[in-house]
């Protein structure tokens, strides 16, 4: 951090004015100096230049944010698609399943028809032909 300017000659002129001699007040000049100099106090330029980037941090942490908001809707958009999609498949699957299971039942109808059919007309015959009488 950058430190204020330190006045050495201006804070011996005030000692001296107040009646310190001038070797001490030089002495309490360079004591204070290295006092203010080691310490660590932000200056109203480090605030400051701390605000500005900062406020530059959240301005880019927005802008990269609302980017990723913006691709995660895009995915989320294409993730409908997808199960659009998906649900016109099953849909299409299943009425063709339904049309097999139609057809295979009506086959087996038919099947059964000509069974019982073959059954109530043959019957009488079925003794003369296995030699039954």
């Amino acid at each position: 951090m950058a430190h204020a300017a330190f006045d050495t000659l201006k804070f011996v002129d005030t000692l001296e004015e107040a009646g310190i001699p001038e070797l001490q007040a030089r002495a309490m000049s360079v004591a204070v100096r290295k006092a203010y100099e080691s310490s660590d106090v932000a200056t109203k330029q480090d605030i400051a230049d701390l605000r500005k980037d900062t406020k530059q941090d959240i301005d880019d942490l927005r802008r990269d944010m609302k980017q990723e908001i913006a691709n995660v809707r895009y995915e989320i958009d294409d993730v409908r698609h997808e199960i659009h999609d998906l649900r016109k498949d099953i849909d299409a699957k299943h009425e063709s399943l339904r049309k097999e299971i139609k057809e295979a039942s009506l086959r087996q109808i038919i099947w059964l028809g000509s069974v019982v059919f073959l059954l109530i007309n043959t019957g009488p015959l079925l003794p003369k032909l296995l030699h039954l009488s």
